[in-house]
């Protein structure tokens, strides 16, 4: 088992920024590979970022390249998610999210989810 914990939402204003922090406990963590999703109200659980257990892979969500940037500590057992430039259409609840799958962009790659962490973005 793999738990995740996500931290460091909240409310910021458009065009500012915010980091995520999703620590994990449990299994090895550099055996995972790590990814963001988000699910705005109303609407279906999307990709934002994901990156390989050893930092070579990462991929982005079309909607957030150059704003977001995906990183790890896998000394610290950490993800990172560095939100700039941040749009109200970015208004979600974030997961992290561990697996071990190659579609990394996928939902169904992955094996354990945190409880994720609200962020809002007023225009």
């Amino acid at each position: 088992q793999v738990q995740l914990v996500e931290s460091g939402g909240g409310l910021v204003q458009a065009g500012g920024s915010l980091r995520l922090s999703c620590a994990a406990s449990g299994r090895t963590f550099n055996n995972y590979n790590m990814g963001w999703f988000r699910q705005a109200p109303g609407k279906e659980r999307e990709f934002v970022a994901t990156i390989a257990w050893s930092g070579s892979t990462i991929f982005y969500a079309d909607s957030v390249k150059g704003r977001f940037t995906i990183s790890r500590d896998n000394a610290k057992n950490t993800v990172y998610l560095q939100m700039d430039s941040l749009k109200p259409e970015d208004t979600a609840v974030y997961y992290c999210a561990a697996g071990t799958g190659r579609r990394l962009w996928r939902l169904d790659e992955y094996d354990y989810w945190g409880q994720g962490t609200q962020v809002t973005v007023s225009s």
